[in-house]
């Protein structure tokens, strides 16, 4: 199995950590979507990273449908994504949670990106508040356990680990003084083995 993608992009690090977790073999073709290789195009054309090649021949982009694919094939005892009922639905309100986080602050940093000139402090401050009411509403709803939902681990918890990873990454300041529970439950997650073979480059861990 193929894996297309940055080592810096938190949707690839997703499918990354998923992989870690499920001991799947891959491997990890380094590419830039600015700038997207026309073998990436002419598999992706969305031009958009994760991407997965599999064994036969099977093509998919978009972390979620990725993980949900590969943990289907695996046929796992506990699946990271439950097939149906309260659980799946639960798993996907947690996980869509984590992905407003990584969403608004690549928005933040791609705003930031732009000639300083051109820089709008008003979807600055809009993607800043929207990062530290979604922090508030997680603190708010965990519960006491290691995991979000259930005793195991799910793509909940993958993505949710990721994406508070990715702000420490590219929008470092104290989020934690807020919601002390949520970093305490960060920093169990992110002593896992498959959190720290998947650091960024460049990135230290708070």
């Amino acid at each position: 199995m193929k894996l297309h993608g940055s080592r810096t992009s938190p949707y690839v690090r997703k499918v990354r950590v998923y992989l870690e977790e499920a001991g799947l073999p891959y491997e990890f073709i380094e590419g830039d979507t600015r700038q997207p290789s026309l073998r990436l195009l002419s598999i992706a054309p969305v031009g958009k990273v994760p991407v997965i090649e599999c064994e036969d021949g099977t093509v998919l982009f978009e972390s979620l449908l990725i993980i949900e694919y590969l943990d289907r094939q695996r046929s796992a005892d506990v699946p990271l994504l439950a097939a149906d009922g309260a659980e799946r639905w639960t798993t996907l309100r947690w996980h869509a949670l984590a992905h407003a986080l990584i969403d608004a602050t690549t928005t933040r940093l791609q705003e930031l990106r732009r000639p300083e000139a051109l820089h709008m402090q008003e979807r600055l401050e809009w993607e800043e508040t929207r990062i530290a009411r979604t922090l508030t509403a997680i603190e708010s709803q965990l519960g006491s356990g290691a995991y979000l939902v259930g005793d195991h681990l799910t793509i909940a918890d993958l993505a949710l680990g990721v994406a508070l990873q990715y702000i420490d990454f590219r929008y470092r300041h104290d989020w934690r003084s807020a919601t002390r529970r949520l970093a305490n439950w960060g920093a169990a997650i992110h002593r896992r083995a498959s959190f720290i073979n998947t650091l960024p480059p460049g990135f230290s861990p708070t």
